[in-house]
This record gives structure tokens, sequence and C-alpha cells, in this order.
């Protein structure tokens, strides 16, 4: 922290609560309209956000409306509370593993389908949302304050409320914010720091007061274009290429707004990755697997159509990229561990490093309790929904000591790269299980769902811990914040995937569930080794190939060179193989319009300027509050009003669609 900030920073912490029931109470209304915005696109095209810097900015721009503005460090723990239960979708497997769940069949994986209960929901999401975030507390000292580990996304979120309440700057002398790329998750989940990293904003009346309006009028824009959209349905299925194209091969448009705002927040350099792969999927391979007989079912068809064919490749790159990218972090991890038992015996600086007091700080004693807890009472649990046929206790208690592991390398995957490989990680366990209890598909499913649960929670809480570092936020009180978050959020999540199975078929036409698809597959695959025809040649190569790109990518990264951002992002590579090109396409227009806007306001002098940031969350959000009206709608029966211009079958809810 700059010298000429810790002194104002010391009084602040000293003297301000961070963990009032205000703040918790503003994380939870915003965490709770993330939550289901992260259900709807999680489900729709396996996209999540974490949206940290989006949430700080709502709660101060809020609590300015209600006339009871939050202190500094009162805003780091409504971040927290937000992104806590705002991505529970993804923690608790809601758009990937129970969706899997659902699609298993005696044929190929030996058991039915198992479709989860509103009960037994809920007992899974409390069996794996909390052993992750009990890892936490215990390496902050080694990764925030020994290390200093940049975290650039929990930096970025520093610097936005700091700069909101007038703080001097709290970027730490090391690090380097603009070498990061906005990707955060291989889930697609994600944050936008580019636009924040200077010293000051302007925050008179008069801005603030239009940046409050720059996100209601965002907000209502799209809420109002979506709703039209459910009600005449080709608006979000436009035939940009031709009716045929969109009917035999799913080039279609969507002019959504939401997905704009999400290329905005990706990042032009993520947006044009994630384009290339779907000209590489959808434009080449597709066709190819089609024509050549390999894929001989309808192109959307997931299990004789390319499009499921294509999905082998995608899980292909995003092993590869993963497996590749965490490398340097088990290199790093092991030197480190070595160079501290080494060192035993010896004063550790840490500690004498600590700025917080005890009485700040989490005990470790609750650490080991709440963490030794969570995982008896989720064995427990487990064994209970799924039996011995699902998985045993013992392999349970495996998958979570993986999982634990896994935690650590991704808390330092994401202080390093702000990469949280969730999913290359929950894979890690699933290879380990093809071997601990072979040829169970549920079981393997089970413990890719126990990993990525963990990683995500850990990498979280450790990303917003970084932020109270900086602000001078209680890390306990973040640690109550995230427990709080994160248990609201089971009960809010769990009930709205329930609505949305009773409303919806998943994995269906509106909610493909694309991530569902990925687990499934490789657990099959784990368990009898069938590929489609000819997929595994294409699964080599460009495994292969994104190996190296993923190597090229980590020397330069950690040569901090400005190449960096131009070399392309594997995992968004492969999601542009995941989505079909609707989503692809409006994500690729935000992308270009950041680009552009950032040009522009960097040639003006005014990098600083968040207007854009807002706005595309207002999009985000917009389409998100309107999912739950849609829902509402769809469950009361009240359908579409018009199926004009839906010939060619791709308008999601008509009955031709």
């Amino acid at each position: 922290m700059p010298e000429n900030g810790v002194d104002l920073l010391d009084g602040l912490k000293r003297s301000t609560r961070s963990a009032t029931v205000r703040a918790v109470v503003l994380g939870l209304l915003i965490g709770t309209l993330l939550c289901y915005t992260n259900l709807y696109f999680g489900l729709q095209t396996g996209w999540i956000s974490m949206m940290s810097l989006q949430s700080a900015l709502i709660g101060f721009l809020l609590s300015r409306v209600l006339a009871s503005s939050v202190t500094p460090q009162e805003n780091v723990v409504v971040q927290t509370t937000a992104v806590a239960t705002g991505t529970m979708a993804l923690a608790a497997g809601f758009v990937g593993i129970i969706p899997a769940l659902g699609l298993l069949n005696v044929a190929q994986d030996g058991t039915p389908p198992i479709h989860l209960s509103w009960t037994a929901a809920l007992a899974w999401s409390f069996a794996v949302a909390y052993y992750g975030v009990f890892m936490s507390p215990p390496i902050r000292k080694q990764v925030i304050i020994k290390e200093k580990l940049a975290f650039p996304s929990g930096t970025a979120t520093a610097q936005l409320i700091a700069v909101l309440h007038k703080l001097p700057s709290p970027t730490e002398p090391n690090a380097n914010l603009e070498e990061y790329s906005p990707l955060n998750t291989d889930e697609g989940h994600n944050d936008d720091h580019s636009v924040i990293a200077g010293e000051s904003l302007d925050q008179t009346p008069s801005h603030l007061s239009q940046s409050w309006r720059s996100l209601t009028w965002s907000l209502m824009v799209s809420a109002l274009i979506t709703l039209l959209a459910y009600f005449f349905p080709v608006l979000f299925s436009i035939p940009l290429f031709g009716a045929y194209l969109a009917r035999e091969w799913l080039w279609t448009f969507s002019p959504s707004l939401s997905y704009i705002g999400q290329g905005i927040i990706m990042g032009f350099p993520t947006t044009i990755s994630m384009t290339f792969g779907m000209i590489v999927g959808w434009a080449v391979l597709s066709p190819l697997a089609k024509f050549e007989g390999w894929a001989p079912g309808p192109v959307g068809d997931m299990s004789t159509g390319s499009r499921g064919w294509i999905l082998w490749v995608s899980l292909a790159i995003m092993c590869a990229d993963s497996i590749v990218s965490l490398v340097p972090v088990v290199m790093e991890f092991v030197t480190s561990a070595a160079q501290d038992l080494t060192s035993r015996g010896t004063k550790n600086d840490t500690d004498d490093l600590e700025v917080e007091t005890p009485e700040r700080l989490v005990p470790l004693r609750w650490v080991y309790w709440g963490f030794g807890t969570s995982v008896v009472l989720g064995t427990i649990v487990l064994w209970t929904i799924f039996g011995n046929e699902g998985i045993e206790p013992w392999a349970s208690l495996l998958g979570y000591a993986i999982g634990g592991v896994l935690s650590i390398l991704a808390v330092r995957a994401l202080g390093e790269t702000d990469l949280n490989p969730v999913s290359g990680l929950g894979k890690i366990s699933q290879l380990v299980f093809a071997v601990a209890q072979p040829s169970n598909v549920v079981a393997n499913l089970i413990a890719g769902g126990v990993a990525e649960a963990g990683a995500q929670q850990a990498g979280d809480l450790m990303q917003d811990l970084k932020t109270g570092h900086l602000i001078g936020a209680s890390p306990r009180a973040q640690f109550y914040g995230q427990l709080i978050g994160s248990t609201f959020s089971i009960f809010v999540t769990t009930t709205a995937y329930n609505i949305y199975t009773k409303a919806y078929e998943i994995p269906g036409p509106s909610f493909p569930a694309p991530t569902a698809y990925i687990w499934l597959n490789l657990a099959r695959l784990l368990r009898d080794g069938n590929l489609p025809e000819k997929s595994g040649f294409f699964m080599i190569v460009f495994a292969t190939a994104f190996a190296l790109v993923s190597a090229v990518k980590v020397y330069c990264t950690q040569g901090q060179s400005r190449i960096t951002k131009y070399i392309p992002s594997g995992v968004a590579f492969a999601i542009g193989f995941l989505n079909t090109p609707s989503f692809t396409l409006a994500r690729l227009i935000g992308g270009a319009i950041e680009a552009t806007w950032r040009t522009r306001q960097q040639s003006k002098g005014r990098g600083n300027d968040i207007t854009l940031v807002v706005i595309a969350s207002g999009f985000v959000l917009g389409e998100g509050l309107v999912s739950v009206v849609a829902l509402i709608l769809r469950s009361w029966g009240v359908g579409v009003s018009s199926c004009w211009g839906c010939g060619h079958g791709m308008c999601s809810g008509c009955p031709r669609g």
C-alpha cells in the first residue's frame, strides 16, 4: 500500500465497523438480482459473472439514493456479500453438475437420470457451499500479506471503492493491472478492471447523478427489449444470414443488450478469442462433421449432431489450457512449501507484516471446526442423497481432500493471473475418480462438483479479501458476509432452479445448459472410452495446439510482456464452440464497443471514465431482472403473443422454435 495512504486507511479501519446490517442487506439485495441473472445466463450459455466491481458501484449508488451512504469498509462487505450470493449458481453446480445428473441414462451410464427435489438440491448445496470458504482465511497471510499477489479484479474493485469514497489509491507497488485479461474463470465468470486503473474519478454530485441515470436507463431499456422478445421471440433470433443457415446450421443473431453488455465487460481480446472459436467450431468443424458423416443427426442434437460433436473438441481445449496454465502455479506452490519447510524454526516475518488486530481476523479454531464440520456433514449428506451406488462415504472424503488441495491452486492461479480455472480443476478431480471409483459416472460428476465448489468459494473470498486488505475492511466482517451471502443464496438459487425446471425443459431449447454436456461427456469418456467418430483426432490436434498457446501465454505473462493480451485465450476460444453463434456475435459487438470507447477516452485523457461499465452493468442486470418476470409468466401459462418470423424454427418459446 502506498505510504501516503497508510495512516488515513489505518485510522479509518480502526474506527469504522464493517459488518453493519445495512451493508449485509444491501449485499443480499444486489446479490439476489445477480443470482437470478447468473442462473439465467449460466443455463443459456455457461457464462456467469462475479460482478464484484459492479456490486460495489451499485451499492454505493443505492446508498446515496437512500440517503444513508456506506463507508468504504461497508462497501467492501456489500460487494463480498453480493458476490457470495450471486455466484451460487456456479458454486453449487446448478448450471453444470445438476443438469448433467438429469441427463444420465441406463444404456450409456448404467444409472437412470437423477432429478433432485427441492429438498435434495438444498441439501446438496449445503454439502458443497462452505468448505471452500474456510480454505481462504488461513492462507490469506501467505498470498496477500507476504507474497502480495496481484488479484487484479480484487485490486481493481479496491481502486473503484477508493475513488468513489475519495481515498488515496490503494494499489500495491508491485501490482500491474494493465497486463491482465478481464476473464476470471473458464466458466466465463468475469469482471472488468480495465477502466479504473488510475488515481481518481470525477465524483461530483452531478457525475454521480449521471452514473445513476446511466445505470437506470440502460437497465430499463434492456428490460423492455427483453420483455418484448418474450412475447415476440424473433426479436432475439434474427436469421441474419438467411433462414436456411438459421434452420439447418443454427446461425442466428440475438441483438440482446445483455450479451452486448457482457462483451463490454469481457473486453475486446476475450470476445475476439470467442469469435475465432465460433468461426472454427460452427463454420468449419460443424459442417465438416456433418458432411463426412461423423455426426449424421440434426446439427443441434447433442448426441448425434455436430453440436454435440464439437463439444468434445471444446472439452479438449479447456482441459489442455487449464492444465498448462496451472503448471507454473503448482511449481511455485511446491517451491514455496519446500522453502517453508527448510525455514522452520526461524522467525516467520509474515506475522510481523500482519496489519490487522486479532479481533478483526478469523480465528484458526473457527477455520478448523468449520472445515471439519462442513466436510463431515457434507459427506453424510451426499451419502444420504446418492447412496453407496452414487458415491461412498470414503470417496466423498477423498473428494473433499482433493477439492481442498485444488482450492489452494485456484487461489494462487487467481492471484497471479486473474483466472480461476474452476471447471478445469473439477475435471482434474474427475480424472482422479476415474481410478478411485471406476465406471461410476455419478461419483465422477459429484467429485467434479465438489472440487469446483471449493475452488469457486475459496477464490471468490480471497479476491474479496484482497479488496478488503487494500481498503482496510475487517477480514472477519468479510467472512461473515461470505457465510451469510452463501447461506441466503442456497435457498434463493435452489428455489429459482426448481421453478425453472417446472417452467422449462432443462436442458432444452430455451436453456441448453451447455456446460452440463461438458461435465457428462468427460465422465462418460472416463467410464467407457468411447468417442464420436474422428473426434479423438481433432481433440488431440486442438489440445496440443492450445497447450502450446497457453504455454506461450504463461511465459509472456511471467515476463510481463505487452503482447500477452494479444495471445488467444484457450478457454474463451472453447466457449465459442460451446455457445451457438447468436450469443458470440452479440458479445463481439460489445467487445468492439469497449475497444472503441477505451481508445477514444484515452485519446482525450479520460481513461478513468466508468460510464461504459455502468451502462454495460445495466444491460446485463436488466435482462436478468426480466428473466424473473418471464419465469413467472411462463409458470402462469402466459406464452408468446406472435410467432411471426419464426419460420426458421430457432425462436425460443415459439411452438415452431
